[in-house]
């Protein structure tokens, strides 16, 4: 996708959202003032990511749905510190919304991050019925086990991961023997490459792209979108598309100032997260079917990758009834009848 046509279809969904907005947009700034409830609304990405534009489109349906009594700042970027204290933050109630990879929430609550299982789910039409309905369930009932946090019920897209390198392509498991490559602060990931022979090296994502810079990583791993909003093709090479681990935003709140809101304003920040989610998640896609052409005119090049190597690599290095057994029997079986057999 040309660069012009990334800009066209950011504009088309800021417009789409400002014209549903229009009729009240007049007021925000009078309600805002006067709000009784002022919230903040945390992540780590940049404000051009549908992610945020659709956050932002839902803070202004609040603001109105609300009379003017619920105002949701959104601070994207990590403006407010990064995931690890973020998710600090939010556990203690100094943030009030965080939206968070699964798989980094499983540093606090192991069970969240079962979605994440490397090379898992094949496509799609494997993760929203299992994220929208058994699994994702099982999940969200761990998370409010926690006392601190809920989760809404619409899981946000992240999409799937790809590797990109600044040495050579990822073909084969083989190939990633040695390469140091930046991962997330999660025991998911890490024991991932591990399996595979890499060397992971736990970095935030507010400081991946000079680590990648400065060559203390070689590659790392993110969904493709994320890659190109992040600009991180300036210091990439190669791009895998190997879709090892699909991933997604559970949009967590602090349990105890959730409750303190009436319950009116409750429902309508409930369905109007819910329904961005859903809005988000056809951003997301949308958007990712036409990125690889903007990549590949940024110079970066494409290869495909040997799915099976990867799988097999993992079952042989245990990585699969390792983390079978970490997550348990009743989880693991919520996963397997939505992928198929993997330990």
């Amino acid at each position: 996708m040309s660069q012009l046509s990334r800009r066209n279809f950011l504009k088309t969904v800021s417009l789409a959202s400002g014209a549903a907005l229009a009729g009240f947009s007049g007021m925000q700034s009078a309600w805002a003032q006067r709000a009784k409830y002022r919230l903040k609304f945390a992540n780590n990405l940049p404000v051009a990511h549908p992610m945020n534009i659709r956050a932002k489109e839902m803070a202004q349906h609040v603001l109105a749905d609300t009379g003017g009594e619920v105002d949701i700042r959104i601070f994207p970027s990590s403006q407010l510190g990064n995931d690890t204290d973020t998710l600090s933050q939010i556990r203690v109630g100094a943030v009030d919304f965080f939206m968070l990879s699964p798989i980094i929430l499983g540093t606090f609550i192991p069970a969240a991050q079962i979605s994440g299982v490397g090379f898992a789910f094949s496509g799609y039409d494997q993760v929203w019925p299992a994220m929208d309905g058994a699994l994702g369930s099982h999940v969200r009932k761990e998370i409010a086990k926690s006392g601190t946090l809920t989760a809404f019920e619409n899981i946000w897209d992240n999409g799937f991961r790809i590797i990109t390198t600044s040495t050579a392509p990822i073909r084969t498991a083989a190939d990633l023997k040695g390469v140091k490559l930046r991962v997330p602060p999660s025991p998911l990931w890490t024991s991932m490459f591990e399996a595979l022979q890499a060397s992971p090296t736990t970095i935030n994502f507010s400081e991946t792209y000079s680590a990648l810079q400065t060559r203390i990583a070689d590659g790392q791993e993110n969904p493709i979108t994320l890659v190109e909003s992040a600009k991180l093709y300036e210091v990439q090479k190669y791009v895998s598309t190997s879709n090892h681990m699909w991933d997604g935003f559970w949009c967590l709140a602090n349990q105890k100032n959730f409750a303190k809101l009436p319950q009116g304003h409750q429902d309508v920040i409930r369905k109007r997260i819910n329904e961005a989610g859903l809005a988000q998640r056809q951003d997301l896609a949308a958007l990712s079917t036409t990125v690889t052409d903007t990549l590949t005119s940024k110079g970066m090049a494409f290869n495909e990758v040997d799915t099976a190597s990867f799988r097999k690599a993992l079952r042989d290095a245990g990585f699969y009834t390792k983390w079978h057994d970490a997550f348990g029997e009743e989880a693991w079986t919520l996963l397997e009848s939505a992928v198929g057999k993997l330990s």
